[in-house]
């Protein structure tokens, strides 16, 4: 499975950007989810979705500020980000779980894209 995101870039505070994740046909019986990275910190979870999009869990960081979606016929899934802070700063990555269903925990996902960065300037 590979899953290649894209959309990242330099936003101010306040703005928005979407995030695409090419997540491939396999991926399609599968939930896929967001995680993001700083240098020195953890993997962060931000949000998952489900198999067919009927369920989606977000990071309480995030929760009402990023929405994400996916259009399994084209086999993306969208991280929208709306009112970006600059703690949001992060490299964003598309995963693919082993489940239908997917939650926060980094084990649960088998499949990691190369991600992209998301700059916000204060």
């Amino acid at each position: 499975v590979q899953l290649q995101a894209s959309g990242g870039g330099l936003v101010q505070t306040g703005g928005s950007l979407r995030l695409s994740c090419a997540a491939g046909r396999t991926s399609s019986n599968n939930a896929v989810g967001w995680f993001r990275q700083t240098p020195g910190k953890e993997r962060e979870f931000v949000a998952t979705i489900s198999w067919n999009g009927g369920a989606t869990y977000y990071a309480e960081s995030v929760k009402g500020r990023f929405t994400i979606s996916r259009d399994r016929t084209k086999n993306t899934v969208y991280l929208q980000m709306n009112s970006l802070k600059p703690e949001d700063t992060a490299v964003y990555y598309c995963v693919g779980s082993r489940y239908a269903s997917g939650g926060s925990e980094v084990g649960q996902y088998r499949y990691w894209g190369q991600g992209t960065l998301v700059t916000v300037s204060s």
